[in-house]
């Protein structure tokens, strides 16, 4: 069975709208807006998020029922199944939107550069070689793959709120509530054209809501978190957006340098409010916000060249994943050269005042280029709402959208009245581009899908089924009584296995049966193979190798005497610890285990503090085929994690290992670890106790280990948060000093709630005050 396990809450979904959305627009468009119609620029942008929200409620509904990547492109193939050039021409203007709307982000983010951080001294180099050098770069990190994790999404998205709160915030300090509002007030002009001209440009901005529809296939319950997600965003940027416009009218900068510093003008008022300092803050906030929404763009664009390469609406190497780096190489390279050829094309061989031919074209001009391209998916993805309704009455719909079709149509005609008051110029350019595209396409003809293809070769399996077919969960061949053992969760001891390499499945399997061993449950062992996904890869194209992975698992099983009760499941995921962690909570398992992954201490750490249950980290069994554990080391030392341990212990004694406690004494110290807590948890077992002089205790743990040829067991380190920024925690220190030896270890780390987990973060502080009193006495 091959699962997808989701990790987006709506904290980062609504984080993913909002950070999307806070970029090049509030830092560029709002001084041009202002420069133009003054306060009424507010009203613009509220336009332009009604019109935004209205096609953002038709993702909403789609989302709600296709829970996965690819957001319009997705909605309009699967309303329009038949309809192959109708679903192209929407890919194709997808896909020149992103790009274009990543271009603007970068062409300007090139401005605010030249004016702020560029020596005068390198004026000399083109316009647009910022930007260029900048999707050369994300274009590099993303081929390469790149993760950014939840966490990091909502520190950035709190970053770009505190520097925008700041700014409003210096404008009413240095004006004062009552002249600020005053001076908002004055400035409104009863433009209507100049009003819509606004909104129309100002539409990029709220395209962000986009993004979360893109990530449905990652977000937790989407059917509920992206409709949440989708509207929480927009209102809050919406708010945002209006404040900023009330700062800019209170500008110390006078009208006519505004309008003249145009794309940078945010950057001369916030040093106006908040001297050189507000300038940098502004600055940088404007930079990194355009940045980090470059790549969430580009992220989007791949995605479109990925499916449309499935569909056979692409060129098929763009469903090619790097067999290194696991993104959709060539999709990320075609998506960052299309960045940078619009970058060339818009700003340095057409910039906007003495181009050759008089094709005078700038950002302007990209801007509406962009918009074009993101206004007429949205409005086709308004028509294909009314259609699926018809076409598809009693499917189930997470979300409805009010007032259909009155309410799409509307969303229809607001979309095609902001492509009439986009610059002609950037829409010329667009429509001759699109149309470009579209008799390339009719040329070629298309490819078929890629799902046809594999079913023609690959006969269906309960692992390749089509979407919608119910799936049953392999299991090996038992007994009957070893079936029915699982048959109730209550009846079982579960442990839940983490295998990354499928060959070495049988040994794990083994230890894990020997571990559960000597409870008052039967041992069922759920093994579990994680695929990890990068961020630009969607979880589609890494299905199969999820499939192959968990078959092999299989194959493997099937063919050892394991003699207990046992699964095999595949996840595609994009955060393993996550995938383990969740699984563990759903399935309810009893303990985990997986291997110690040396590499990448930071997922044992997640798994570690985050489990649900008891964690056990196996290193060092390599292909040890013997189940029996005939002989156990176990330290002296205390701590809830090492305790814990001795219920593993206890467990491999009842199957007649022996049982070795080792003291070990520092060299140089005078002092040993005190044995007697351990003996006493394993009262009643047949104990022996040994004493040695060793560097560390890592050290004197291994080498009496090695001595008794048996296997280390050893409990997490209650300070290793702290410990292993300096010089590693034991457990990390006893897994480097058996590298080299034949030597297996186990891990132990215990399950605790919020109190134990603060116990753990202040344990480092209390056994350092305790050190300093007993040396002081």
């Amino acid at each position: 069975m091959v699962e997808h396990t989701r990790t987006l809450d709506f904290k980062v979904a609504y984080a993913i709208g909002l950070g999307t959305m806070i970029a090049a627009g509030i830092f560029s468009l709002s001084g041009a807006a202002v420069a133009m119609i003054g306060s009424s620029a507010v009203i613009g942008f509220v336009i332009a998020a009604v019109v935004a929200g209205i096609t953002a409620a038709s993702y909403s509904e789609f989302a709600s029922i296709y829970s996965q990547n690819g957001g319009g492109y997705l909605f309009n193939s699967r309303t329009f199944e038949d309809r192959r050039l109708l679903t192209y021409s929407v890919g194709g203007s997808l896909f020149l939107g992103y790009t274009g709307t990543t271009a603007f982000y970068l062409a300007t983010m090139d401005e605010w550069f030249v004016r702020f951080i560029i020596p005068e001294s390198l004026h000399w180099l083109p316009h647009g070689s910022v930007g260029i050098l900048a999707a050369v770069l994300l274009g590099v990190l993303n081929a390469r793959g790149t993760e950014e994790s939840g966490t990091f999404q909502l520190m950035v998205t709190g970053a770009k709120v505190a520097v925008l709160l700041a700014f409003i915030a210096g404008a009413f300090a240095f004006r004062g509530p009552a002249t600020a509002t005053a001076n908002f007030t004055a400035q409104f002009q009863a433009d209507a054209v100049g009003i819509i001209t606004v909104a129309a440009l100002a539409f990029i901005t709220f395209f962000g809501f986009s993004a979360i529809a893109a990530s449905a296939g990652e977000i937790i319950e989407p059917r509920k978190t992206v409709p949440r997600a989708i509207a929480a965003s927009i209102v809050t940027v919406t708010i945002l957006y209006a404040l900023v416009i009330v700062a800019m009218t209170n500008s110390t900068v006078p009208p006519a340098v505004v309008a003249e510093e145009g794309e940078t003008a945010m950057g001369l008022v916030a040093e106006g409010f908040l001297g050189p300092l507000g300038r940098t803050l502004i600055v940088a906030g404007a930079v990194f916000s355009m940045v980090s929404a470059s790549n969430a763009s580009i992220l989007a664009a791949s995605g479109i060249g990925s499916l449309m390469g499935q569909r056979g609406q692409a060129p098929r190497p763009f469903t090619r994943i790097h067999p290194k780096y696991g993104t959709p190489f060539w999709s990320v390279t075609t998506v960052t050269a299309t960045i940078v050829a619009m970058i060339v094309f818009f700003i340095a061989l057409f910039p906007t005042e003495g181009a050759p031919f008089g094709l005078n074209l700038g950002l302007t001009a990209l801007t509406g280029f962009a918009t074009l391209n993101l206004l007429l998916p949205l409005a086709v993805v308004n028509v294909a709402l009314i259609v699926h309704r018809r076409k598809f009455p009693d499917i189930e719909r997470g979300f409805r959208v009010p007032g259909v079709p009155l309410l799409p149509i509307l969303g229809i005609i607001a979309n095609l009245a902001l492509i009439y008051n986009l610059p002609p110029k950037g829409v010329g350019t667009g429509v001759v581009l699109i149309t470009l595209l579209v008799v390339a396409y009719l040329l070629w003809g298309g490819q078929p899908e890629m799902a046809e293809l594999y079913q023609k070769v690959v006969p269906a399996t309960p692992d390749t089924a089509s979407e919608g077919t119910e799936k049953p969960e392999p299991m090996s061949e038992l007994p009957e009584s070893a079936e029915a053992s699982v048959s109730t969760k209550d009846e079982t001891f579960r442990v839940l296995v983490s295998v990354a390499r499928p060959d070495r499945a049988p040994q794990y399997v083994r230890l894990a049966k020997t571990l559960a061993q000597g409870r008052d449950k039967e041992p069922f062992v759920q093994v579990l193979n994680v695929t990890e996904i990068q961020d630009q890869t969607p979880h589609e194209m890494v299905t199969d190798t999820a499939a192959s992975r968990a078959r092999r698992i299989e194959s493997t099983l099937e063919g050892q005497e394991l003699d207990v009760a046992y699964s095999v499941e595949g996840h595609t995921s994009r955060d393993i610890a996550f995938d383990i962690v969740q699984t563990a909570r759903e399935d309810e398992a009893d303990l985990v285990m997986m291997g110690y992954p040396e590499e990448r201490p930071e997922l044992t750490q997640a798994v570690e503090f985050k489990a649900p249950c008891d964690v056990i980290f196996a290193s060092g069994f390599g292909d040890r085929g013997d189940p029996v554990i005939e002989n156990v080391v176990v330290g002296a030392g205390g701590g809830p994690h090492h305790i814990g341990s001795l219920s593993t212990v206890r467990a491999l004694a009842e199957q007649g290992a022996a049982i070795q406690v080792v003291s070990v004494r520092s060299i140089g110290s005078e002092t040993e670890e005190d044995p007697g807590e351990t003996i006493s948890q394993l009262d009643g077992v047949d104990v022996e106790v040994r004493s040695v002089e060793a560097p560390s205790v890592a050290n004197g743990l291994v080498e009496a280990a090695s001595e008794m040829g048996g296997i280390l067991v050893i409990g997490a380190s209650r300070d290793r948060r702290l410990s292993q920024w300096i010089f590693g925690s034991t457990p990390d220190q006893v897994i480097k000093a058996t590298d080299n030896l034949d030597l297996p270890v186990l891990m132990y780390a215990t399950s605790g709630g919020m109190v134990e987990r603060l116990e753990d973060h202040l344990f480092p502080v209390y056994r350092y005050l305790r050190r300093s009193i007993d040396s002081i006495h």
